[in-house]
């Protein structure tokens, strides 16, 4: 309970600290400074910075001009302490120093995650320097976990960085071929290095069904656009966060219930 309290906390003010990065990146800020409020630009007191608590106390407004502040900021926030708790319960064991390891590198590259799916959710966009973040963050992680979990005749397909890759590329040149054959009418080149990215975070042969949810899921909710009349039959729908919810749900489905992921992979 301890653990998870923790990590939901600290979540929160990563996801804080999210929110005014995706804001600062679409202003073309830098990300020094002090927090200022995204209507009047005037500086938020500390007092008036605290996640979640701020935004109830002051009624969702802003105390210098009483402009009204989007419920996106708190729910970034809650959303992102509850992924972080999640990922802490799951992964971190206070006397494993390895557990430690993954689980910075799932908390780090959930937060990217968290940007990435905020930012094509609202504009439809995946900003390159996410995803060159992310990539070039998973790479040498995945090999400092393989080093710290080096063992005799381990399979090649057991360490991470290979498990990674391998995922990666098969996750990468489906969506990239129909991003260049379609010339990104179908999907962006963008959601190719996503599913890259990704895994390289849930590894072989977890990124199969992560896919297969992606897609089941992405494909419901434009069903269900259509037929309530939000969407036409020619709009577009980001593929971006279903691509990322699907990876999360196989982050944590092969510890929850791993029973379940062996009907779908008997080789696991």
């Amino acid at each position: 309970m301890f653990t998870s309290v923790s990590f939901f906390v600290f979540g929160l003010i990563i996801g804080s600290f999210l929110n005014a990065v995706l804001w600062r990146m679409r202003e073309g800020m830098g990300l020094g400074g002090r927090s200022m409020c995204p209507l009047c630009r005037g500086k938020i007191a500390w007092y008036d910075n605290i996640p979640l608590f701020s935004f109830l106390v002051l009624g969702g407004e802003c105390r210098l001009c009483k402009g009204n502040i989007s419920w996106r900021y708190p729910l970034v926030e809650g959303m992102t302490g509850v992924l972080f708790a999640l990922l802490g319960s799951t992964f971190f064991v206070w006397w494993d120093v390895s557990s430690w390891v993954l689980t910075v590198f799932y908390l780090v590259s959930a937060s990217i995650l968290v940007l990435i799916f905020l930012s094509d959710l609202e504009t439809m966009e995946i900003p390159n320097i996410l995803l060159w973040v992310g990539i070039g963050w998973a790479l040498p992680m995945l090999l400092v976990l393989d080093t710290l979990h080096s063992v005799s005749n381990t399979s090649i397909w057991s360490l991470s960085l290979h498990s990674g890759v391998l995922a990666g590329l098969v996750a990468f040149l489906p969506l990239f071929l129909m991003a260049a054959l379609s010339k990104e009418k179908w999907m962006g080149m963008g959601d190719g290095f996503l599913a890259f990215f990704l895994g390289l975070v849930v590894g072989w042969p977890s990124i199969l069904l992560a896919l297969v949810v992606a897609f089941g899921m992405g494909a419901f909710v434009g069903v269900m656009l259509i037929a309530f009349g939000k969407k036409g039959m020619q709009s577009q729908v980001p593929l971006g966060p279903f691509l990322i919810l699907g990876a999360l749900f196989m982050l944590f489905m092969p510890h929850w219930f791993p029973n379940s992921v062996q009907m779908f992979f008997w080789y696991w």
